[in-house]
């Protein structure tokens, strides 16, 4: 039986129920998708709902003598699942995870008696699978296996370490956040747990040891569909940290965008005379003998042109994320003053409007920075997979003419509805940037480097 609740929830939060229904998915018909009008329980309206049962395949749990890819004839029939020539075979099954949660090490003690109760939690997408607790322990070993089915390769494991605690909800111990195509199969990582908001370390590490098979076509085509959405999301509150980072993020575009207009104008302008006369002779040369088809091979250009500074270690990708890292302590310390005092409450009724600022500011840095670091070659497999797309769009502009291109795209969009009345509008485009990290998810994916002093709690205590 699914049980159905309908809440209802302000910037308040406070919640109150609208209604609840039932489902009896027993007697529902397997891969179908079934409409349904559900009535609301001691409520008026009712639910309408899309629901389909498919069978779960991919995702255990078991101990370590017994892991799926420790067999060696079950990983062998895992890997040909995947091979090349299986590609156009259930378009939706990417990939396979197996992840061997050991051990962590020198956990926070979260209750008074100096001990913790530890358990981890694991997330990719949409799926979640926790571990077993073990009790008045700050070194647990857990020593599981659990696997997971592989829908974008571009998704993030994350892993959290929480405290049971009774009927009260579990206390946050440190967090990591691993993404798919960073992986190294096969070899057991220590990883350093970090905050809530993944930007600087927390008290503790975790051992963990992955494997990941995927099929590439799979996932070049996954790309430039649209992103499953999360079911659970937190709620956004205003922030002062957030709110001035994302200003100067935006900053930094804006700033990058307008020098480059600057420079473009003082070429017109003749301030310096072999500078004009450079611009000139490559604006005529450019314009006589440009064809559309050069416009992708240009960027096939920067791409190579950005690989040569990455691979001799002249440019590092990691330099804005590092900037990202020193985030001023002080700001947080006035989030939380500004919090005691009520400022959530004074400002509520223009709350709604300064976290739609703030959320737009987000979505702008986020959209300029995916374009950098596309280009920066930040996740290779992206950066290849783009490569491919302009070398393919290169040949197709040189050899059928544009009208033609233009026509099918539009025959296509007009009647992608016709095909498929539940098909959902996207943009690839669009889409293939959404799987590139903006700088401030390089930040929150980025693994720390064990380190043998002391936590920052008590560097924090030591320097008051």
């Amino acid at each position: 039986m699914l049980d159905i609740e309908v809440w209802r929830k302000d910037n308040k939060k406070h919640e109150e129920l609208l209604g609840r229904c039932h489902v009896d998915i027993t007697a529902m018909p397997a891969k179908q998708t079934n409409c349904l009008e559900l009535p609301l329980e001691k409520h008026p309206g009712s639910l309408l709902m899309l629901i389909a049962v498919t069978p779960c395949t991919g995702v255990s749990i078991s101990d370590l003598c017994v892991c799926p890819l420790g067999d060696p004839n079950e990983r062998q029939q895992i890997s040909q699942r995947y091979c090349i020539k299986n590609s156009f075979r259930d378009m939706k099954d990417v990939g396979f995870l197996q992840v061997k949660v050991l051990k962590a090490v020198d956990l926070m003690a979260a209750d008074f008696s100096g001990k913790s109760d530890p358990f981890c939690v694991l997330e990719l997408g949409n799926d979640m699978l926790q571990t077993h607790t073990v009790y008045k322990n700050l070194n647990p070993e857990w020593n599981k296996v659990f696997t997971f089915p592989i829908k974008d390769i571009h998704d993030v494991l994350e892993v959290t370490v929480f405290d049971e605690d009774g009927d009260k909800p579990p206390d946050f111990l440190g967090k990591v956040a691993i993404p798919l195509l960073s992986i190294r199969n096969g070899k057991q990582s220590c990883y350093t747990l970090k905050n809530k908001d993944l930007e600087r370390a927390s008290k503790g590490v975790i051992y963990l040891e992955l494997d990941v098979l995927f099929n590439p076509i799979k996932a070049s085509i996954r790309t430039f569909k649209p992103r499953e959405k999360r079911f659970t999301e937190e709620n956004r509150k205003f922030s002062k940290k957030i709110l001035s980072r994302n200003v100067d993020r935006v900053k930094k575009i804006t700033m990058a965008i307008w020098n480059t207009i600057q420079f473009l104008w003082s070429c017109f302008l003749w301030e310096s005379t072999v500078k004009s006369l450079i611009a000139f002779v490559v604006f005529v040369v450019t314009v006589w003998t440009v064809e559309l088809y050069m416009v992708p091979l240009a960027l096939l250009v920067l791409f190579a042109y950005n690989f040569s500074l990455v691979t001799t270690g002249k440019v590092n990708n990691a330099q804005d994320a590092q900037e990202l890292m020193g985030l001023d302590e002080d700001e947080d310390e006035d989030d939380k003053e500004s919090e005691k005092k009520g400022l959530i409450e004074r400002i509520h009724m223009v709350q709604e409007i300064i976290i739609a600022v703030q959320s737009i500011l987000e979505e702008i840095a986020s959209f300029g920075e995916r374009i950098k670091n596309t280009f920066n070659w930040t996740v290779p497999f992206l950066s290849v997979l783009a490569c491919l797309v302009l070398a393919a769009a290169t040949v197709i502009l040189y050899f059928i003419p544009l009208r033609y291109i233009v026509l099918i795209w539009g025959i296509n969009k007009f009647t992608k509805k016709l095909r498929n009345p539940y098909a959902i509008d996207n943009n690839e485009l669009l889409d293939f940037l959404s799987r590139v990290p903006s700088d401030v998810q390089k930040v929150q994916q980025a693994e720390l480097k064990p380190s043998s002093s002391s936590s920052p709690i008590r560097k924090k205590r030591s320097a008051l």
